[in-house]
């Protein structure tokens, strides 16, 4: 156990000694034996929690096993409901309240359009009043702004008197154009119906940045056929390039302004420390100013913004995250919450006006998921359980790891433990679990994938291989065109380096995953095939000239989209021998371990198609091979009905290849 980095440690119990618990409407709990794999699938009784800017009210999203789904609203004071709107029709992505009384929801519907090629993933925001119950759809596709679009619900701006917001959209001429500009249009929060387009933007129009009276003073454009990368200031009402560059994958990120609003906040790799970095682009100049927030252990990897795109700080990549802020008394504050909860991830979640409160939200070896309000002055209040039915003592703790790969690269490592096998990690059975991306990482928290499988006895292991995002530009740039090959290598790596130690049972290993990680499972399967007992692909690709073929389709094949995805795969190499070549449905015939295929039906991501595909060249080369298809589910297992489904078949078909 001297290798391992346990991330159990206690958490501190002073901490508990402060909070008072805000009564919500679960109270359920079970023995450890109880506990089956849907207790550990379910989605989140309680998540998406949102503080209003006084703090006397919260907001979240709550669903149950039935598939009940709501969003409520809640007073802070004596616990009482004040409002809820069914959510049960869409899936909400984000939630947060735009002032006092009223809540933006932003949510996706995946659905078939007319006139438009196989379905689309439209989304948009809803303005919800919990003192009348109103609920107002904000942008409407075909009510001014294009109708087969998806990304819309984007707030980056409210008017001074609070009555409009700004949101960026796709807008045609007339009803015929199809090929619509990125504008800003205006809309008013009580009657959204009919906006109007505020700044007319290009073709090649990517975002856009507001003054305190909600004009544009910055516009960011990509132009794909010129591979021209800028950033257009107003000076004297003229449009000056203060930002230009030739590439064919956009390398820097623009992503708010400085709080004083004369500069852009960009985020781009430092090339001293290959992290990525936090700088001001002054509108004035065109100068690049390092701001000091870079580090050379981690990169800035998100920022915090009010509601009219001033960053206000940011948190940084790790297996855990950390922050920084420019007001160093929140750095602090942050700090010194992180440090009541030792080793488990702390997610800032959000604050309230003057940072009176800030809510955030801990999961780890210890929490299922816990969000709680901590003041300037004064106990911190534990809001609700994200699990309620879910104890601290049956979570299974995570470890980390350091190894080194064949060539030498270090791959860090997180192992979820089954709890009664902590004391005794030797000749286990175990789960090779890589993440999606693969452009990702995994973090510590509650992975309820992971947790299911360790209920059942298994060490569950995440390599954080190569090309994996999180740990600088050196770590990520060596898995370009590697998928298939060193990529894969670095799972090997890990199941023999864990056998070599004596922890694992070399005869009992499968190989599980979702996304780019339901590819390493196949990949796995095919190209390693005496590896694992079996395999288990969740919305995986198989095939990657199909994908790229269906990206090209999606984007245009001048789109710096597929450029990334060539990259990426090929190192930009991406010709039809070499991608066969690492498409495990191209080499069927080498898999020796029994295959399951789980795939959303709703998945735009990662086409159905690729599922089906690698089915039917498993049975055409009678290999064992199940397939569920999850009906009206997407990439992201967003349905409590297909969340069960999933876990419960892969734990059973596990159980079934690995068991004794």
């Amino acid at each position: 156990m001297s290798f391992l980095r346990a991330l159990c440690a206690p958490l501190i119990s002073a901490c508990y000694g402060l909070v008072i618990a805000i009564a919500l409407p679960f109270n359920v709990y079970g023995k450890a034996s109880e506990l089956t794999a849907k207790d550990y699938g379910a989605l989140p009784k309680i998540s998406m929690l949102a503080v209003s800017p006084s703090g006397e009210r919260i907001a979240f999203r709550m669903t149950d096993e039935t598939g009940a789904d709501f969003a409520v609203v809640m007073s802070l004071a004596d616990g009482k409901r004040l409002g809820a709107v069914n959510l049960s029709a869409t899936t909400p992505d984000t939630m947060y309240f735009v002032n006092e009384n009223e809540l933006i929801l932003q949510a996706s519907d995946v659905r078939k359009l007319f006139g438009f090629r196989g379905k689309l993933d439209l989304s948009t925001a809803y303005a919800f009043d919990w003192r009348t119950g109103e609920v107002r759809q904000l942008l409407t596709p075909g009510d001014v702004v294009y109708r087969g679009q998806s990304g819309l619900g984007r707030i980056i701006g409210l008017s001074p008197d609070n009555k409009f917001a700004y949101m960026p959209a796709y807008v045609p001429k007339d009803q015929h154009d199809n090929d619509p500009r990125y504008s800003l249009v205006r809309v008013e929060l009580e009657d959204p119906k009919r906006p109007r387009v505020h700044f007319k933007g290009r073709h090649s129009s990517r975002d856009f940045f507001l003054d305190q009276n909600g004009e544009v003073i910055a516009h960011e454009l990509f132009d794909n056929k010129r591979n021209l990368h800028r950033l257009l200031a107003r000076q004297n009402d003229e449009w000056v390039a203060v930002y230009k560059n030739e590439t064919e994958i956009p390398t820097i990120a623009f992503v708010g302004l400085t709080p004083d609003r004369e500069s852009v906040i960009a985020i781009s790799t430092s090339s001293e420390s290959g992290r990525e970095n936090f700088y001001a682009l002054s509108l004035a100049s065109g100068e690049f100013t390092d701001l000091g927030f870079g580090r050379a252990d981690a990169d800035v990897e998100q920022t915090y913004k009010s509601l009219d795109q001033r960053v206000l700080g940011v948190r940084y990549s790790g297996l855990t995250p950390s922050y920084r802020f420019f007001d160093e008394s929140i750095s602090q504050r942050m700090e010194n919450i992180q440090s009541y909860f030792a080793g488990h991830s702390v997610w800032l979640q959000d604050w309230t006006d003057g940072w009176e409160h800030l809510m955030v939200y801990v999961e780890g070896s210890q929490v299922a998921g816990d969000y709680y309000l901590f003041p300037k002055e004064g106990a911190p209040v534990k809001l609700a359980s994200a699990r309620p039915n879910i104890r601290s003592d049956q979570v299974h703790p995570i470890a980390t790891i350091n190894f080194k790969a064949r060539d030498g690269l270090t791959i860090p490592t997180l192992l979820t433990l089954p709890k009664d096998k902590v004391s005794n990690l030797k000749n286990l059975p175990a789960i090779i679990m890589p993440h999606g991306g693969p452009a990702n990482y995994d973090r510590v928290g509650f992975d309820w994938l992971a947790q299911a499988l360790a209920n059942r006895g298994y060490l569950v292991v995440q390599p954080q291989f190569r090309g994996s995002t999180g740990f600088g530009l050196e770590h990520y740039q060596a898995g370009q065109g590697e998928w298939g090959a060193k990529m894969q290598d670095d799972l090997t790596d890990a199941v023999d380096m864990l056998v070599r130690k004596g922890i694992v049972n070399s005869e009992r290993v499968c190989i599980v995953g979702a996304s780019y990680g339901g590819y390493a499972a196949l990949a796995g399967g095919a190209f390693t095939p005496e590896k694992y007992r079996c395999v288990v692909s969740v919305n995986g690709v198989s095939d990657l000239e199909q994908m790229l073929r269906t990206e090209k389709r999606d984007h245009g094949r001048h789109h710096w989209v597929v450029a990334y995805w060539e990259k990426l795969m090929a190192d930009g190499d991406a010709d039809k021998d070499m991608l066969r070549a690492v498409s495990p449905s191209r080499h069927s015939e080498q898999f020796q371990a029994p295959v399951l295929l789980i795939h959303g039906e709703d998945d735009v991501i990662v086409p159905l198609k690729q599922s089906r595909d690698m089915y039917k060249r498993l049975k055409r080369e009678k290999k064992p091979v199940e397939f569920v298809e999850l009906e009206d589910e997407t990439h992201y297992l967003d349905t409590t009905e297909g969340r069960m489904q999933t876990v419960e078949k892969i734990v059973a078909f596990v159980d079934k290849h690995l068991q004794p």
